[in-house]
């Protein structure tokens, strides 16, 4: 009897861990005592004394026996019911497959490969400029990596276009990471153009680049900002756009594996998956 009166009395409650305020007071001890590195030692001090505290308080409270509390419960009846009403489903024809879009690409060194070939492009075009307006090559190079050095700013157009080695040493890796980055930018696109790959790459990529670094060349490129020959700046990106363009669209392309199993995508060797090779006298 006295089990039943026991359990009729445990049945409307539930016991929890206790809540206690000791880990927060832990927490802000911790931050004062990282506060006072940069402030004052006394201020440590007092952090250190909440932490400590904090940590007495907080083993008092879980050992040697973890403090609980009782609280009220009610088992609550949940009534699943709806209103909605009932509708009929469409069915899709099971056999009509969905189109995978492009169904071919290029690899990844058709872009490579067409970033590089525009690059020396982009580099002609812009070492041109440079003869034409003030008999150097090294006028357009200094000014693409004008950036990197501050007292470029005071230099004049005499010392742009005198030759530099350390502008030299910067400007040809950038320029080739930028070109390749490009070029693997024209590979991933250009499928979606398989009608026109030159108009993509030759013209509407090149003005959305040219855009893109008309507002953001005073913030990145000061120098270069006040001295740029927007012109030639725009021919050059015509020039990498079409030669780049043109090498990625000569490549061969090669068939996207989206509409595969992810089995045999994934290389899983498993019955069922392929055909098995068979000659005339039957299965092997």
């Amino acid at each position: 009897m006295a089990n039943e009166s026991t359990a009729k009395n445990t049945a409307g409650i539930v016991r929890m861990p206790a809540s206690t305020a000791w880990p927060f007071v832990f927490a802000f001890g911790i931050t004062t005592v990282a506060a006072g590195l940069v402030t004052d030692v006394s201020v440590t001090i007092l952090g250190g004394i909440l932490a400590i505290a904090a940590i007495i308080g907080w083993f008092r409270a879980v050992l040697p026996h973890e403090a609980h509390e009782t609280l009220p419960a009610e088992p609550e009846v949940e009534v699943i019911a709806t209103t909605r009403r009932g509708v009929d489903r469409i069915e899709i024809a099971p056999d009509v497959k969905r189109a995978w879009l492009p169904l071919e690409i290029y690899p990844i060194s058709a872009g490579v490969k067409g970033g590089l070939a525009g690059s020396v492009a982009m580099a002609l075009l812009a070492m041109t400029y440079g003869l034409v307006s003030h008999t150097s090559v090294w006028y357009p190079i200094n000014l693409l990596v004008a950036g990197f050095f501050p007292e470029a700013v005071d230099m004049s157009t005499a010392q742009l276009a005198a030759f530099h080695l350390n502008p030299l040493l910067i400007a040809i890796p950038l320029h080739l990471i930028m070109s390749l980055m490009v070029g693997l930018l024209y590979g991933a696109m250009l499928p979606m153009f398989p009608r026109s790959p030159i108009l993509l790459g030759g013209f509407i990529a090149p003005v959305m680049w040219s855009g893109l670094i008309y507002g953001i060349l005073d913030v990145v490129n000061p120098v270069l900002n006040q001295r740029i020959n927007w012109l030639w700046f725009v021919l050059s990106q015509f020039g990498f756009g079409l030669v780049a363009g043109f090498v990625v669209s000569r490549q061969e392309r090669v068939r996207t594996g989206q509409a595969i199993p992810f089995a045999i995508r994934a290389g899983m060797e498993e019955s069922g998956l392929k055909d098995s090779p068979r000659d005339e006298g039957g299965p092997q």
